[in-house]
């Protein structure tokens, strides 16, 4: 517990005091946030905001979760490197998809088969990866299977299992991406999914399996390890949001979104709860749901469901104040998080006698 703590107290740090710094250097070198033309018009007033503060988050990660190790001499594991490498790889896909929009002055970058592509690319060595470097007991960071509490189901095998690893990893990072249309909202939400991964990575540890076989144990290969990455991300978050609330003095852009679904995935698919993310990280579901019913009901009928998609920006359109929406979605994004370890612990629940 020592290197989560420390982990996270280190991450939490470098963000606060390394976010003002980032905002200094990205307003100097112009590096403001566009606009797109058809948004909600009180956006308008966020034009220029600086933009790229993912960068802070994925590097207090990294600084974090090293000094964690350090400091209390506990080693790395390949579990915890394989996630922060997810992270770090989709963060520069997200980067790149940022330093286009600031270089061409425009609102789009990356095209969404180029980003796509970035994202299967990281997805495909993440998913190979991690069916690789067994331990003594012979646990590979992940199994080629689909998980909920655990394993479930036959092994799918390598190919399908790659293909299911990189949808879920493009679908989880688009999914933060689409929720990060307010100030302070994809970062909050976030914050509280990670929180729930220390406390089942931590459950994990007290219950493996490798010291003594039981009905629930867990056969996870570094469950420690995993919460001090939860932990680290965290911390970053936390010292992030700081300056990112409403009114935010910075966005992460998709260097940030992109690196922290790539992160919320690679615990899912390393603690063995993939669909059990679907539930936590329920708000983010929601959000992408109303981009794919508004998309497909403008195409096959010529009208769309809500005002705006995603969703968020159709209650701004009804007159919800920016802050109103994200404390409410917080609060959504809080039930989903209270059903989700609601479920992962009910199986240890003793029936009444």
């Amino acid at each position: 517990m020592r290197t989560v703590i420390v982990a996270a107290g280190v991450s939490l740090i470098l963000a606060l005091f390394g976010t003002p710094l980032a905002i200094k250097i990205f307003s100097r070198r112009g590096y403001g946030q566009l606009i797109r033309e058809d948004g909600p018009v009180a956006h308008a007033t966020k034009r220029g905001t600086p933009t790229m503060g993912g960068t802070v988050i994925v590097i207090a990660t990294l600084a974090g979760y090293l000094m964690g190790h350090v400091t209390t001499d506990f080693p790395v594991s390949a579990s915890g490197l394989l996630v922060l490498m997810l992270m770090t790889g989709l963060g520069l896909v997200g980067f790149a998809d940022d330093f286009i929009k600031i270089y061409k002055k425009t609102s789009l970058g990356l095209r969404s088969g180029g980003k796509l592509a970035g994202q299967a690319v990281v997805g495909a060595l993440f998913a190979i990866l991690v069916l690789s470097f067994p331990n003594r007991y012979a646990l590979t960071p992940a199994d080629a299977s689909v998980s909920f509490l655990r394993d479930v189901g036959p092994a799918l095998g390598t190919a399908p299992f790659a293909i299911w690893i990189i949808l879920m990893i493009a679908g989880w990072s688009n999914g933060v991406n689409l929720t990060d249309g307010l100030d302070g909202l994809a970062t909050g939400a976030t914050v509280q999914v990670l929180a729930a991964y220390v406390l089942i990575a931590n459950w994990q540890l007290r219950n493996d399996c490798a010291p003594v076989l039981s009905a629930h144990c867990y056969q996870v290969r570094d469950p420690l390890d995993l919460a001090v990455v939860a932990a680290s991300v965290l911390g970053a978050c936390f010292g992030f949001l700081w300056w990112n609330a409403p009114p935010a003095r910075i966005f992460m852009g998709d260097t940030g979104s992109l690196a922290l679904g790539g992160a919320l995935a690679g615990l899912a698919v390393c603690t063995k709860t993939q669909l059990l993310l679907v539930i936590l990280g329920g708000l983010f579901v929601i959000i992408t749901l109303s981009v794919i019913i508004q998309v497909g009901s403008y195409k096959m009928t010529g009208h769309r469901v809500f005002r705006m998609a995603p969703l968020q920006h159709h209650f701004e359109l009804l007159g919800w104040a920016e802050t109103t929406i994200v404390i409410r979605f917080w609060l959504i994004c809080g039930l989903f998080i209270a059903l989700g370890l609601g479920i992962f612990y009910v199986e240890w629940l003793q029936p009444l006698p």
